[in-house]
């Protein structure tokens, strides 16, 4: 009997140590999603007030929109704060900017980004024609492609970078966690996009809420399928880079013949996203 007590005590002691380190992890993990939660809030925050730099800068260059400038240079605070942030404090975190995945992602799903984006461009192009605006090479660069590229790196950055694994990791008990994850982080970023149509007619906000989760589905599906967040952000650039005749015409809104394209296009994209993860699901 006393040989077998002094057996179990190393092994009482392993399990004492074993429960302080799984409780110590766990601390570890709720600190760190409260972390991505607050660097979350407020790069969404600030992407979309402007905040700090629509108060210190007011760049005019040629005929380019000063706000264009201002909004660049908030991407770059961003990017620096969210780099500082994840370095200092969530080491651990995984976006996903890697060359793994890419090219195969790539084969996979860029032709259908790349269609995407082209009828994008000719419903715009339709929609917005006859044009009425002759702008410089300075403005189609800064407006329709420059300031494409930090839109894409930013909103994919806390969209499914942060905030789609931070569901996903709250929802880790379910085994549609993934799923679960896809679809409200798209559902934020269409409710994101409100506020650029507050000024318009209730049909032009429904369908840029609709199309924009449609849009969100499709990145979130692709960015879950190759663990590569440079994927997502390649095709959101040439998506946004679809709506270029928007520098030719002095139209600001969406006509009815473009809606009419789009919407039909992004819920066919949504429901195929939602097929390939439900899938992955099941399986």
């Amino acid at each position: 009997m006393i040989i077998f007590q002094q057996r179990q005590i190393p092994v009482r002691r392993d399990e004492k140590r074993s429960q302080k380190l799984n409780f110590g992890g766990d601390v570890m993990n709720k600190r760190e999603l409260i972390f991505i939660a607050i660097l979350t809030l407020l790069i969404a925050f600030m992407d979309i007030t402007g905040i700090p730099s629509v108060f210190f800068f007011n760049i005019q260059v040629a005929d380019i929109e000063p706000f264009y400038f201002t909004l660049m240079i908030n991407f770059l605070f961003i990017g620096i704060i969210a780099f500082l942030f994840l370095r200092m404090l969530c080491p651990k975190w995984r976006l996903g900017f890697t060359k793994i995945g890419l090219i195969v992602g790539y084969k996979k799903y860029g032709i259908i980004g790349v269609t995407v984006a082209i009828v994008g461009f000719i419903a715009f192009y339709v929609g917005l024609s006859p044009f009425d605006r002759q702008p410089s090479i300075a403005k189609v660069l800064v407006e329709g492609v420059i300031y494409y590229v930090g839109v894409a790196i930013i909103e994919e950055l806390y969209v499914r970078g942060l905030l789609l694994n931070l569901i996903e990791k709250m929802f880790k008990k379910s085994k549609n966690s993934a799923l679960i994850a896809v679809i409200l982080s798209s559902v934020i970023f269409g409710g994101g996009h409100i506020f650029g149509v507050l000024n318009q007619s209730l049909l032009v906000i429904v369908s840029k809420v609709v199309w924009t989760v449609g849009m969100g589905m499709f990145f979130g599906m692709v960015y879950k399928k190759t663990s590569n967040l440079w994927l997502p952000i390649i095709i959101h650039f040439l998506i946004n880079v679809g709506a270029l005749p928007y520098c030719f015409s002095s139209i600001s809104g969406y006509a009815d013949l473009t809606l009419y394209i789009v919407i039909p296009l992004y819920i066919i994209l949504g429901i195929y996203s939602f097929m390939e993860l439900k899938k992955e699901a099941v399986v």
